[in-house]
């Protein structure tokens, strides 16, 4: 007897931030399907979520894989010593990436998929401080070689595993996105981010504070228990 596979479901957001694209991209990959040209159309969705299309994960995943390599396979980045610090806008020109604000909106909107800084400067004043942040060469590379979409290569980078995180904390704690995602029941740090940008986290939208200190996660964005947890019952009703 022929055993039949469970499947897996994944909407937009989560299917961009495995791909390492937005969740945009997604959405026109399926209305410009039947102008493809590889071959095979984008996968038809298998149900909804709310107003969020579903698609079978496995058809996406193989679809992506038979692609034809894109611009950026093929992005030879120019020669620079491996210790070099690059900004954000100059990252992603190194990358291959036609917005120079790539970089930044990866680090904005999909956590955990594009690597941390290797240097964050504070600068300004202290009326109007902001911080600087900057990656080796090397760090970028690094990345390159892992890079996701096109279809995962045998040896690439998967994202850290979500903490475990007790719902009967104190309500008021702040926490912050990988504690959020897993009390949200999401996959990875990068699926909450997406879906959060693309407003299917209503309730989440504002914050309740932000992470200070020295290290990295100065300014990283916080939500109560309490309010992630209120998101949680919502979205287990749709």
């Amino acid at each position: 007897m022929t055993s039949r596979r469970e499947t897996r479901l994944a909407d937009a957001a989560e299917i961009a931030a495995e791909q390492g694209l937005t969740p945009a991209r997604i959405s026109q990959f399926y209305a410009e399907r039947a102008e493809n040209t590889d071959g095979k159309a984008f996968p038809e969705p298998v149900g909804k979520r709310g107003r969020a299309r579903l698609w079978d994960h496995v058809e996406v995943t193989e679809w992506f894989a038979h692609r034809a390599p894109s611009r950026l396979a093929e992005h030879v980045p120019p020669s620079l010593p491996r210790g070099t610090l690059l900004n954000a806008a100059e990252a992603s020109r190194y990358l291959g990436y036609k917005n120079r604000s790539q970089v930044t909106t990866f680090v904005r909107d999909q956590s955990g998929h594009f690597p941390e800084p290797d240097v964050v400067e504070e600068k300004g004043t202290a009326a109007n401080p902001y911080r600087r942040q900057l990656w080796k060469v090397e760090t970028l590379q690094a990345w390159m070689a892992t890079r996701p979409g096109r279809g995962r290569r045998a040896g690439a980078r998967q994202a850290p595993p979500l903490p475990d995180v007790p719902v009967d904390g104190d309500p008021e704690e702040l926490l912050g996105a990988s504690q959020a995602a897993a009390l949200l029941g999401c996959k990875t740090v990068g699926s909450f981010s997406s879906s959060l940008s693309q407003g299917n986290l209503p309730l989440l939208k504002t914050t309740d504070g932000v992470a200070e200190g020295a290290g990295r996660q100065n300014g990283r964005r916080r939500w109560t228990r309490r309010r992630i947890l209120e998101q949680a019952a919502q979205r287990s009703k749709k």
